[in-house]
């Protein structure tokens, strides 16, 4: 059995060196779809759910909503970007330094692998980057 919450965030960002509009600073008002899946609860107050909607709200607000909304995610391993997380944390502004690029696709694996640190039993995790675009991301 399977469900799905969504949730929404905004973040900046850049590609450096990409060839074309993205490699400039910018920024995106993400929708997240988390689907978990397991067992069904067999007994107590939660008995026929997967998990309570409201459980996995508050896991993913912590782990993903609260540190990635209104913060400059820049990958941490690029010169230009982490100089201007540097100048950002400088103003007190907030950044997500990250091991991998920015890029939907990474972005997407980095909050499936989030996800499952806290104990959460996704089994997918799709990131819409704009209404028309998105990657998804199904662990193994």
């Amino acid at each position: 059995m399977k469900i799905t919450k969504i949730f929404t965030f905004d973040s900046s960002h850049m590609l450096d060196g990409h060839d074309g509009k993205c490699q400039n600073l910018h920024g995106h008002t993400y929708s997240l779809e988390i689907t978990v899946s397991d067992g069904l609860i067999e007994a107590g107050a939660k008995a026929g759910m997967v998990m309570d909607f409201a459980d996995l709200k508050t896991i993913v607000k912590q782990t993903v909503i609260e540190p990635f909304d209104h913060a400059f995610i820049y990958h941490g391993g690029n010169a230009r970007e982490s100089q201007i997380a540097a100048l950002l944390e400088g103003w007190q502004m907030k950044t997500l330094r990250l091991n991998r690029r920015t890029t939907a696709e990474n972005l997407s694996v980095e909050i499936f692998g989030r996800l499952k640190s806290a104990g959460l039993p996704v089994c997918s995790v799709k990131l819409w980057e704009t209404p028309t675009s998105c990657a998804e991301y199904e662990g193994n």
